[in-house]
């Protein structure tokens, strides 16, 4: 950095010296739009590379997601309509957003209260906080399930004790709420966990210094600055809950009509053969996920 005296005996040199700190002040860094292409590459090399990406997508992504739609429909509408109505498809339907509804609430309130935490005070013991709430992306959703039979089964641990009280958790709704909330719980906490590290803790200080109350910085600071984010967690949890198959397909029983969700009803149907019953339930999910990816894109946009 040039170092610029000021020196009260060169009265001369003091207008131009005034001229470089005001230039110096108003320096602006160029805007995207105004930057640059600072790569080397020749167009035929950045087009070749765009070329792979999109065929890797178009082979990966969208073609098996075309699939399912044209198999769905293969054999008409009727068909179609038929698999979707069908008792057996209802009930996994059901069961699916039921589950849902239950567990997305929950890891929401969980997230919040886990984010709040780890971003707004210093204890001991809060980096083994934030490391086992990533153990549910590292264990499989099998052994999660497994998890769940060992503790609530009719060997496990406590399978004694509610055989004895008439309580079921494992092959029943219980059971799948449990295993679901295991898999997705992390999804809102580590959605909000970075973007309320980045806003600090500045505001929340203010209001407090106006005697604001807990509860109303949560409502009027800190909730309207994570909305945007808190959306995003809950459309990726709702997504990952209803698509869940591992570990709900352990605790769950396969019992049709009553502990099947519509991933493992899609399975009993693909297994008997009932390849356009199996492509209609799963188009279903298919659109879950392109709901999904738009809702993303649009909150993201909201975040920007």
């Amino acid at each position: 950095m040039t170092h610029i005296p000021l020196l009260h005996g060169h009265s001369k040199s003091q207008p131009k010296l005034l001229q470089e700190l005001e230039s110096h002040r108003n320096h602006r860094p160029p805007s995207a739009s105004q930057a640059t292409n600072c790569t080397t590459e020749s167009p035929v090399v950045r087009y070749t590379l765009i070329v792979i990406a999109l065929g890797f997508i178009s082979l990966v992504l969208l073609l098996p997601l075309a699939a399912v739609f044209v198999q769905a429909f293969k054999r008409g509408v009727d068909v179609y309509l038929a698999a979707l109505l069908d008792p057996d498809a209802l009930q996994a339907i059901q069961l699916t957003l039921f589950t849902a509804a239950i567990t997305v609430p929950l890891n929401a309130l969980f997230g919040l209260a886990a984010a709040w935490c780890i971003t707004k005070f210093s204890f001991r013991g809060k980096q083994w906080l934030i490391t086992l709430m990533d153990l549910p992306f590292s264990i499989s959703p099998v052994i999660a399930g497994f998890l769940f039979i060992l503790i609530f089964g009719a060997n496990g641990w406590f399978g004694e004790w509610l055989d004895d009280h008439n309580i079921r958790i494992v092959f029943a709704l219980p059971g799948i709420v449990l295993a679901t909330l295991f898999v997705t719980f992390p999804f809102v906490a580590r959605e909000l966990i970075p973007l309320m590290q980045t806003q600090g803790i500045q505001e929340e200080e203010a209001a407090a210094t106006l005697g604001a109350s807990g509860w109303r910085m949560f409502w009027r600071v800190t909730l309207p600055n994570i909305k945007w984010g808190l959306l995003y967690g809950i459309i990726i949890c709702n997504a990952r809950a209803m698509g869940e198959f591992g570990a709900v397909s352990v605790v769950s029983g396969h019992i049709r009509g009553e502990t099947n969700t519509m991933p493992l009803h899609i399975e009993i149907l693909y297994n008997e053969y009932q390849f356009s019953a199996a492509f209609a339930v799963s188009s279903l999910l298919v659109c879950v996920a392109l709901l999904t990816i738009a809702a993303k894109h649009w909150l993201a946009r909201k975040q920007e």
